[in-house]
């Protein structure tokens, strides 16, 4: 899961502009490659080596059950980092494959899967362009992985669908689109709303020293990622907006319970193809 944006190794500075789908994955993949470490070491243990975490509020698969049953399913995970969802589903007596443009963050799945003696295939590839054959899928899934780091989304929703069996099932996380009207802070300052909601310009994050884009994130509304599902041929099923817990005072990013408790911070969409 890929809940928030890298600390900067060296000063960057946030710019709002176009970027197109081959720069987005170059800046993403390194900048991910660099984080890595830093990103297991700060949130492993909350997520867990065999966990399944939807977002930042806490909320896991075992009590939402968003993918349905696994067992006996090709299962993709777009954007796995170190494995831990695709690890559930492997527990779930499901046949997981992990997909993500970060080495480094696979480095750590093969490390934790040595670590339990499992086994989760995994590929390194962007979500654009998914190097697998029509219908190689019953389920595929993201939680907080690859959707908001790709240019297209319309492109990306239907080469989901050519992968995905008839009748199976795409389940995906990300920062909730109304987050964008607000600064990412997770104090006070992250409650006013300083741009517009429909404002789709990309978060872009340049290296002052090099000059290279180091960071891309991809904005779409609510209604955009229904009218892609739909022009795709998926049947929109639920969509999950989860509470922030009353018990959970973890910081993660820009999220926090100060603005949990007023704002939501992840949207969960889960969608089936006719069979």
């Amino acid at each position: 899961m890929t809940a928030d944006a890298s600390p900067p190794a060296r000063p960057v500075r946030a710019e709002r502009r176009p970027v197109d789908e081959q720069d987005s994955l170059q800046a993403n993949r390194a900048d991910w490659d660099r984080y890595a470490d830093e990103y297991q070491a700060t949130h492993g243990e909350f997520l867990g080596d065999d966990g399944f975490l939807w977002g930042p509020e806490g909320v896991r698969e075992d009590s939402l059950g968003a993918l349905g049953p696994v067992a006996g399913k090709d299962v993709l995970e777009l954007g796995c980092g170190a494995g831990q969802c695709s690890r559930w589903v492997l527990r779930h007596q499901g046949r997981p494959v992990g997909l993500d443009v970060s080495m480094r963050q696979l480095q750590h799945s093969r490390r934790i899967d040595l670590e339990h003696g499992t086994a989760v295939p995994t590929v390194c590839a962007g979500a654009a362009a998914i190097p697998f054959t029509d219908d190689a899928f019953d389920v595929v899934f993201s939680a907080f992985g690859a959707l908001q780091f790709i240019a297209d989304a319309d492109a990306l929703v239907t080469e989901i669908a050519r992968v995905t069996r008839p009748g199976g099932r795409l389940a995906f996380s990300v920062t909730h689109p109304t987050r964008w009207m607000f600064p990412d802070d997770p104090g006070e300052g992250g409650l006013l709303a300083s741009q517009s909601y429909w404002d789709r310009t990309p978060y872009v994050e340049v290296d002052d020293e090099t000059g290279e884009t180091s960071y891309v994130e991809h904005h779409r509304t609510l209604g955009d990622w229904v009218r892609a599902l739909t022009a795709a041929g998926y049947r929109l099923v639920d969509l999950i907006e989860p509470e922030w817990p009353a018990d959970h005072d973890r910081v993660w990013g820009g999220w926090s319970r100060t603005r949990g408790l007023l704002t939501p911070g992840t949207a969960l969409f889960v969608a089936d193809l006719p069979g």
